[in-house]
């Protein structure tokens, strides 16, 4: 085994995806000498909604991305319209989220590829075909991250180390398992693109049906993406092939009977199982957080969950950023102070959002619920403004992390 690139870093980072990418940018730019590890190898597909809501796009103006993000040829996203499986709808505009401006259906790939690209530009050490294993740790500290590429094995040390690796959470599960392990999934996702399916202009689609939700919009080069969940029940009724479950689960939502007839899948399809929502560890050991998916799993209907990605990235490097001046074995003894304050600025953040997202939950997967919900939403739009705030933001004053000891 040896060691990562013969240099120790500041902060060693497991995954490439927007998480994992805007922080590193973040840090970088901060000074910090940073490491950066993918699984894959970028451009790559990857399952998700695909849906950039309008606070995003600060971010990515942060991270000096917005043009190249605007200018990849996603579609402007204005409303998102939910349907409950009669065919009854409500509507919210993008600009609740923030006046002014739009949501952007774009890509994983795309998106994920220009984070990446700008983690390059401004330092980042970034590895991709590298796999993470394992942490690499100094007594009872993580201090760095063991790596497989191809068939060789690093040993990549830093001072702190923090997961990205999504809802696999692959390092923080090596030694502190999940209450949902050994727990057979309740749920699967799906995910393809399509070609031909008749979905509302500048609209992101939300369909509700028995066990289950998806939603469609468009994206890239003329195609919509279709992501979806279903009970992991009704997958094996069907022999696991998502054509037939979107046809016999999804499509029983009569607004998506309408845009998905005659639609045809233009990509490969994608699928995940699902052991829940809800919050995780953020500091599963001295020395490791956790940012984006691998934090906290936000329920994907409220359209919050690159936000989050983004924010808690932004969340971890700010507190970071606050030790970097010490030099760098002392940052290393500093990890309870980094967990402590890290922890404490995500609460604020995110404690109201991730609560009222478990209740809305409900109404997703009880089958009635839904229906209601939608009806008793669309009789006010001062409550549906506030359900938007209530899932994007938290209420109150926003949180300087500068403050927190």
């Amino acid at each position: 085994m040896t060691l990562c690139l013969e240099k120790q870093f500041d902060v060693a980072i497991a995954g490439g995806g927007p998480a994992g990418s805007s922080t590193a940018i973040q840090l970088a730019q901060a000074g910090a000498r940073v490491l950066l590890l993918e699984q894959k190898r970028f451009p790559r597909p990857k399952l998700c909604g695909e849906f950039i809501s309008p606070e995003c796009i600060s971010h990515f103006e942060r991270l000096g991305v917005a043009t190249e993000m605007l200018a990849s040829g996603g579609k402007a996203i204005t409303t998102t319209v939910f349907y409950a499986r009669s065919g009854a709808s409500v509507h919210l505009p993008s600009e609740w989220f923030k006046p002014g401006t739009t949501a952007l259906g774009l890509s994983r790939s795309e998106m994920d590829q220009r984070l990446l690209k700008r983690a390059k530009q401004v330092g980042v050490t970034v590895w991709e075909d590298a796999h993470a294993t394992g942490v690499l740790r100094v007594g009872q500290r993580v201090a760095g991250i063991l790596v497989k590429a191809g068939e060789e094995l690093h040993q990549c040390a830093a001072a702190l180390t923090i997961e990205a690796t999504g809802r696999n959470r692959t390092l923080a599960r090596e030694r502190n398992h999940d209450a949902s392990d050994g727990k057979r999934p309740e749920l699967v996702a799906f995910k393809a693109h399509f070609e031909n399916a008749r979905v509302r202009e500048g609209a992101c689609e939300i369909y509700f049906y028995k066990h289950g939700y998806g939603g469609l919009s468009a994206v890239e080069n003329g195609l919509t993406n279709l992501c979806f969940i279903v009970a992991a029940r009704d997958v094996r009724r069907y022999a696991s092939d998502p054509e037939t479950v979107m046809r016999e689960v999804v499509m029983k939502n009569r607004r998506a009977a309408y845009t998905l007839r005659g639609a045809r899948s233009h990509t490969p399809w994608l699928s995940v199982s699902l052991r829940g929502f809800g919050r995780y560890a953020l500091a599963p050991e001295p020395g490791l957080l956790t940012i984006g998916d691998a934090a906290s799993f936000i329920d994907p209907f409220t359209g919050s969950g690159m936000l989050m990605a983004l924010e808690s990235g932004k969340l971890a490097a700010e507190v970071i950023t606050r030790h970097l001046s010490t030099p760098l074995s002392q940052l290393a003894d500093d990890v309870f102070h980094i967990a402590r304050e890290y922890q404490t600025a995500y609460a604020e953040t995110f404690q109201s959002r991730l609560r009222t997202a478990g209740l809305l939950r409900l109404a997703a997967f009880v089958p009635g619920l839904a229906s209601a919900a939608i009806r008793m939403s669309g009789v006010s739009s001062h409550f549906r403004r506030h359900l938007a705030r209530a899932t994007h933001q938290s209420f109150g004053a926003s949180i300087d992390v500068s403050t927190i000891r």
